[in-house]
């Protein structure tokens, strides 16, 4: 099986068939994707400026798409590096139990699904790397009250997710689930009451 580096490769390899080379793109996504397979994919279509069902797109355009999610890529690969050396140290001073962040990330490694979108057609519109740097921050900091990657204020619980946790917050705004550790209670709950809003309207 190949590994995602292999894979970029043959996307960049212009000796490759175009069929090919889309879908060794396709292929990257089985081992990063951070809003989950169908949505990251619309999600790098849309900014590269090509249709998801295209078939032999720019090549140009399949290759800025790469790029987008090789960026993402490193700054994940980067904060699992750090996550892995802080929780080395943890073990080693004596903290076995994990925290909630811990239990999330234990959910996310890889990179699959970090910040998930049960929707695939709502997804942030901003850059990869930068959605996944604002969410790392908010990993890193006291939790909050708003949606880490767009600040929306609208979070409103959804059950029969695609992905586990099964269910949780989601950004009305931006379409994903919001992290647990990084919301308040009080957040949390105002998620909740929203859901019992919209279910009663």
């Amino acid at each position: 099986m190949a590994g995602f580096r292999s894979l970029a490769r043959q996307v960049r390899d212009s000796r490759c068939d175009l069929a090919l080379r889309r879908y060794s793109l396709r292929k990257c996504l089985e081992r990063f994707a951070p809003y989950g397979h169908r949505a990251t994919w619309d999600h790098l279509c849309s900014r590269a400026g090509f249709d998801p069902e295209d078939r032999s797109p720019d090549p140009a355009r399949l290759v800025a798409a790469l790029e987008e999610l090789e960026e993402a890529r490193s700054v994940w690969l980067a904060y699992e590096a750090e996550f892995a050396r802080r929780r080395k140290k943890e073990k080693h001073d004596g903290l076995r139990r994990p925290g909630s962040v811990d239990d999330w990330h234990r959910l996310t490694w890889g990179g699959f699904g970090v910040a998930w979108c049960d929707d695939p057609r709502v997804h942030p519109r901003a850059p990869l790397a930068e959605v996944l740097r604002r969410l790392i921050s908010a990993l890193e900091r006291e939790p909050g009250d708003h949606c880490p990657v767009c600040g929306g204020e609208r979070l409103t619980w959804r059950y029969d997710l695609a992905h586990e946790p099964s269910s949780g917050p989601v950004c009305v705004d931006c379409g994903i689930v919001v992290p647990r550790p990084v919301l308040t209670p009080q957040a949390l709950a105002a998620a909740r009451r929203e859901r019992r809003m919209l279910v009663s309207a």
